[in-house]
């Protein structure tokens, strides 16, 4: 999809970068925070979804991408044109904001920002905030649905176990070490992919900073420190797609070559013949 929007971001933008540009009609600013927080205070012309929009549900996996028809409804909520860019926050660091940003990139669609520290760093910064809810403007032109791209940011289930079995493909678990190691239990079995390396999503994230992310250079390091090579490509995974959300964007800002399995343990751990692995080491 070729970009025409009129605004220059990068994929991680602050919140001084942000506030000239409140109220231009070809930004598009959407909250992920929990509603509650939402309809208390959010960033002014921001457009609240939920996390419902923006997975499908099966037997065996919670997070799923949703098909073109859940897709579209999303772009038709959102009234989402050729001409916008897109600039999602939440309420706990990135996750969902980013696990929303990915859904936009497997329909091509990458003029997105994500913004850094979310609401905690908007209000840290003493910056305005609005209980308003907003009407969405109807758009001329909606971006086309279709999935032709997704496989670009994507990976699914029978794809992923044949690089598995032939050890062909980094694998990055961004779960708690419990749920990695398998001594906590969210599926019909526990453990992590084998040879996936374990870097908890949260790492990324500075507590003293307002979830604002740690320099990516300290990121890239400690991700190298466990064996990562960032010439090759990776497939991140969480339980559902949403904490391996902020994975992905990292990925994407270190320039890395990364896919996110929508299907994750969730699914992984629920299929008897994925092979697993338990204990602290990767294989």
């Amino acid at each position: 999809m070729t970009a025409t929007s009129e605004l220059n971001f990068p994929l991680l933008i602050d919140t001084e970068d942000l506030v000239p540009h409140l109220g231009n009609p070809n930004l598009r600013i959407v909250d992920l925070s929990r509603l509650s927080v939402y309809e208390q205070l959010h960033i002014p012309h921001a457009v609240h979804v939920k996390p419902q929009q923006l997975v499908r549900q099966q037997e065996l996996a919670s997070g799923m991408l949703p098909d073109v028809e859940g897709l579209q409804q999303l772009v038709e909520y959102l009234q989402l044109s050729p001409q916008h860019h897109v600039v999602a926050y939440d309420d706990e660091g990135g996750a969902w904001a980013g696990r929303f940003l990915w859904n936009l990139h497997c329909l091509g669609f990458t003029q997105t920002s994500l913004l850094n520290g979310g609401i905690h760093a908007w209000l840290a910064a003493g910056l305005p905030t609005s209980v308003d809810v907003q009407d969405v403007a109807v758009s001329d032109q909606l971006i086309p649905v279709n999935l032709e791209q997704a496989a670009k940011v994507r990976i699914e289930y029978p794809e992923l176990l044949e690089l598995v079995k032939k050890n062909a493909i980094q694998l990055w678990d961004c779960r708690t070490e419990d749920e990695y190691t398998g001594l906590r239990l969210a599926a019909r079995r526990g453990g992590h992919i084998p040879h996936a390396i374990h870097y908890e999503w949260s790492t990324a994230l500075n507590r003293e900073n307002h979830l604002k992310l740690r320099p990516l250079e300290h990121i890239q390091q400690s991700l190298q420190q466990l064996g990562v090579d960032f010439k090759q490509p990776v497939v991140v995974y969480c339980q559902s797609h949403h904490r391996s959300g902020l994975a992905y964007i990292l990925g994407r800002l270190l320039n890395w070559n990364i896919r996110a399995y929508d299907g994750a343990w969730s699914e992984w751990g629920n299929r008897p013949e994925s092979p697993i692995v338990t204990g602290e080491k990767p294989f």
